[in-house]
């Protein structure tokens, strides 16, 4: 057998169908570049009796078995029913699995013993599968709760404990403050044993007293309220995107509290903001983010627009593919040489040298048949309804919803220039997502008059 393809989902069970190189598999039956499936045994292809029949069927309807290498399964009645008894028991098999497992978990839980996780930071596990104090590191679990609580900030902490290097040879990884509050917030360390529903005070030894946990507890609550950390949690969708008009340089996040307490958000020039050399005022950022999301909507979210775009990335993408149209000239110059060679052999030229000649190309033949395979499996085929349903999805978003801000600024929108009295939207053009610059912006760009979005006889 000559091997197209593999189709692999490592780590991923095959008692479900929810894995994406076995749903190309499926698909790519449909495009006849081979004709057979070959597993290693038949529970590799399915563990579910009900997948196994849908899927089989649709591989058979395109003209593909499945061939398992371990079972000898024939052709005839009798193969039927050896292939439905092999699935039903392997069906059988992951079903009693997940029980056993399940089951066992469940009373290692009720045991508070530890069920396959590496321990938290402070604890080792011993020969019993039990949780029990490490001597070495959970004097330090107890110094950070203790400095935390004394009102410390958990960088500072994690500074200090990094410098002393107290956590070399530990195979935890303490690189940021959020390695801290997962400690912080773990109550394990007051002896708390939990597992997949099973919770059991005291099922496991203390490190951390209950009254210095719950003070750490309170004052992460309060934390999370503080204009700091409002600020990390906000998003700037227009980071290296958006460009001040006066000088060209990048504006980028920065905030503020007003005397309310209330967080304002702003862009600003990074030409005014750190060096000076430009008095362009700050943006608001929601003000600047809906505008700019408001344009793409009204200008490109068009349908005439959406009809260009389509027809564009169809064209591009017939002619991306420049290997395939090669190795079908390479086919068809192979294909005239063996028609020479057999045209020779029936003239009467028939040595051993020509046979010779005559296995070479079609070897090369079969090997140039197999990349074309490989080539167009591994390009889909697209169509223009399936463009202009994606795009068009975009159509109709919620302008509230961050994500979909997000993803309009990151696919449609190449670079904003803010001026003082207007803004100009450049879109990804003719150069990808090449970034244009202010000096073609003012200039101009395709018959742009640099005074907003061009919509002429080509795409934004």
């Amino acid at each position: 057998m000559k091997v197209v393809t593999a189709y692999i989902d490592r780590a991923l069970s095959a008692k479900s169908d929810n894995c994406p190189e076995f749903q190309k598999m499926i698909r790519d039956s449909a495009k006849k570049q081979f004709d057979v499936v070959l597993v290693w045994k038949l529970d590799r292809f399915a563990r579910n009796r009900a997948d196994s029949a849908t899927y089989r069927g649709v591989l058979k309807r395109n003209g593909v078995n499945v061939v398992s290498i371990k079972e000898n399964i024939s052709d005839g009645p009798e193969g039927i029913i050896l292939e439905a008894l092999l699935e039903g028991m392997a069906e059988y098999y992951s079903a009693e699995l997940s029980v056993k497992i399940k089951r066992g978990k469940k009373d290692n839980a009720l045991k508070c013993k530890a069920n396959g996780a590496s321990p938290p930071f402070g604890y080792k596990i011993n020969s019993e599968q039990l949780y029990e104090i490490d001597p070495l590191a959970s004097p330090i679990v107890l110094e950070m709760f203790t400095r935390y609580a004394d009102g410390e900030t958990a960088i500072k902490i994690l500074d200090d404990l990094n410098q002393r290097k107290v956590f070399e040879g530990t195979k935890k990884k303490f690189t940021n403050k959020s390695t801290i509050y997962n400690i912080f917030k773990n109550r394990r360390y007051i002896g708390e044993y939990s597992y997949g529903g099973t919770v059991i005070p005291g099922g496991i030894p203390a490190i951390v007293p209950l009254e210095i946990f719950e003070h750490v507890q309170e004052r992460i609550a309060k934390n999370k309220h503080k204009p700091a950390y409002m600020k990390a949690d906000i998003e700037y969708i227009l980071t290296t995107k958006l460009f001040c008009g006066k000088c060209g340089a990048m504006m980028t996040e920065t905030g503020g509290t007003s005397h309310t307490g209330k967080v304002h958000h702003y862009y600003k020039c990074n030409g005014a903001m750190s060096k000076k050399t430009c008095d362009k005022k700050a943006v608001k950022k929601d003000w600047i983010e809906r505008l700019v999301v408001q344009n793409a909507q009204t200008y490109v979210l068009r349908d005439d627009v959406i009809d260009r775009l389509a027809d564009s990335i169809l064209e591009i993408y017939s002619r991306e593919n420049t290997v395939i149209p090669l190795l079908q000239k390479q086919l068809a110059d192979i294909e005239k040489r063996i028609n020479n060679v057999l045209d020779s052999i029936e003239t009467g030229i028939a040595n051993a040298s020509v046979k010779r000649r005559l296995d070479e190309l079609e070897d090369k033949k079969t090997n140039l048949e197999i990349a074309i395979a490989k080539e167009s499996i591994a390009k889909p085929k697209l169509e223009k309804e399936q463009i202009v349903f994606w795009i068009s999805r975009f159509k109709d978003g919620d302008m509230s919803d961050p994500n979909y801000r997000r993803a309009i600024v990151d696919i449609f929108v190449n670079s904003v220039f803010l001026y003082d009295d207007r803004l100009v939207v450049g879109f990804n053009w003719k150069d990808g997502t090449k970034t244009i610059s202010l000096k073609q912006c003012e200039k101009g760009v395709d018959g742009c008059d640099g005074s907003g979005s061009y919509l002429g006889q080509s795409t934004p």
